[in-house]
């Protein structure tokens, strides 16, 4: 099944998408898609329920996110792009929760960002507790998959003192959704396209059967490192067509507009701003 949230920031209702594609509220079944609900997501035709009027903003499609968890070097095809070797275990950072924000609203760059940059990434969406669990029981914690775009300020992530954090977790660095879309709707997650254009210009293009780390593995791997919570979100990396791996190097700049793509989950498509 196919879900979402619609909305208002912070306001957003919970839906769920019919054969046709149309948004359907789910509100008058689940208070929102957060937290014990995604252990157990509702199965329930579709068509039963209230279309949505018109063509409301769509947010990011989990609720009260308690834990924005990245992998950083999880392609091989990336990890040659920036000259660096395979790690022998997953890099793990995380990004603050206020950067989330929906699939098709603006990104802000902050005062005094000189190099924006861009990161599809597949992300997984944690339903059940996942404590010390095994590659083989990994996915069963999984309520479903969205796409994460890690958008990240290079000047302050490399070249300013201290870790990776204060480059990644600015304001609107973390568009979420569409949709958040159920394993059996997903089929094999370790052999997904994923894409990003830049004003009609394919920057990035890749494949999760290029991870280093497998989706299984991320989680038992994360769950002996701390406990994963329902609504936790997992950032699983992304392929080479970074704009600090290119030559020369190319950042975002106000104006410019991200197509972020990932088969099956939907589509992005976030305008860049100036925080004013």
């Amino acid at each position: 099944m196919i879900f979402a949230r619609f909305g208002e920031t912070g306001q957003e209702k919970p839906g769920v998408l019919d054969d046709q594609g149309r948004l359907r509220d789910l509100s008058g079944v689940v208070p929102d898609l957060a937290g014990a609900v995604l252990a157990d997501l509702p199965r329930i035709d579709p068509e039963s329920l209230p279309l949505v009027a018109g063509t409301p903003r769509i947010g990011p499609p989990v609720g009260q996110v308690g834990k924005l968890i990245c992998i950083g070097l999880n392609y091989t095809d990336h990890a040659e792009e920036v000259g660096v070797a395979a790690p022998p275990e997953p890099v793990v950072f995380l990004k603050a929760t206020s950067a989330i924000c929906g699939p098709q609203d603006p990104v802000y760059l902050p005062r005094g960002a000189e190099k924006g940059d861009w990161e599809v990434e597949l992300g997984v969406v944690i339903g059940r507790r996942a404590k010390y669990v095994t590659e083989a029981e990994a996915l069963d914690h999984v309520a479903g998959y969205t796409i994460v775009n890690d958008v990240s300020e290079r000047a302050f992530q490399m070249e300013r003192a201290g870790q990776w954090t204060k480059g990644k977790s600015c304001d609107t660095f973390a568009p979420m959704g569409p949709w958040l879309v159920t394993a059996d709707a997903v089929g094999d997650v370790q052999a997904l396209d994923l894409s990003l254009d830049l004003n009609g210009a394919r920057m990035q293009t890749g494949t999760t059967a290029r991870m280093i780390f497998s989706v299984a593995h991320i989680v038992a791997y994360l769950s002996a490192l701390m406990t994963l919570e329902p609504g936790d979100v997992i950032a699983t990396g992304t392929p080479p067509g970074v704009g600090m791996g290119r030559k020369p190097p190319r950042y975002l700049t106000e104006g410019d507009e991200m197509v972020v793509r990932i088969s099956g989950l939907g589509e992005q498509r976030s305008p860049v701003r100036r925080d004013p």
